[in-house]
């Protein structure tokens, strides 16, 4: 695998799957609003896989919950007071070839969303943005590439600040409902997600 990372430019819409990205003009607009829209990984000519991220809103809110990509930005009351000029990851896309929820098992379990996460976290300061805010998952891993995210202890290895957590009730109905976690395991474990940041300056 000879892993090649990038920006999103405006050339890539309509090129790389567009899935949790919202309307062609919505994509468009925040492409030339902050400069890019995701960090897109190739492994040769092939797209493997993508982070997303968005300007961040503290009060976008998701009325459907984690089954709609405005999750990634929804923090709720637990929402920090931020500098306009932060960045919120979105959702990571590991093993995506193309549209849709298949994903190559291929390229899971190899670093690659870490990759994306190093990538855009020197790209985000580049861009003299202020810094990053993300919400992360819980540790356990099946419930991790269910929901294309990264657990507390990867952000922290890269120097954010862990904020405050709190369980997610449709998380933890989800996982057990589609048998990713046992019907008695620890919602402490498998469905407790919470906020971070990174600032730049």
């Amino acid at each position: 695998m000879e892993l090649r990372l990038r920006p999103m430019h405006l050339t890539d819409v309509g090129q790389v799957p567009g899935d949790c990205f919202g309307s062609h003009d919505t994509l468009v607009s925040r492409i030339r609003d902050l400069g890019s829209a995701a960090v897109l990984a190739y492994d040769g000519p092939q797209h493997v896989a993508q982070l997303q991220f968005r300007r961040y809103d503290p009060k976008l809110r998701s009325t459907e919950g984690i089954w709609h990509p405005n999750y990634w930005g929804d923090f709720g009351a637990e929402a920090p007071e931020l500098p306009k000029a932060t960045l919120n990851v979105f959702c990571y896309h590991v093993g995506q070839l193309r549209s849709g929820d298949e994903r190559n098992p291929e390229y899971l379990g190899k670093g690659i969303g870490l990759a994306l996460l190093d990538y855009f976290l020197n790209w985000a300061q580049d861009q003299q943005f202020s810094g990053v805010v993300a919400k992360f998952t819980p540790e356990n891993r099946a419930v991790m590439g269910f929901m294309g995210g990264q657990p507390a202890a990867a952000y922290a290895a890269r120097g954010f600040e862990i904020g405050t957590s709190w369980l997610d009730r449709q998380l933890a109905n989800a996982v057990i409902e589609r048998k990713l976690v046992p019907p008695d395991a620890n919602p402490d474990d498998t469905s407790r997600v919470g906020v971070c940041y990174k600032p730049f300056c």
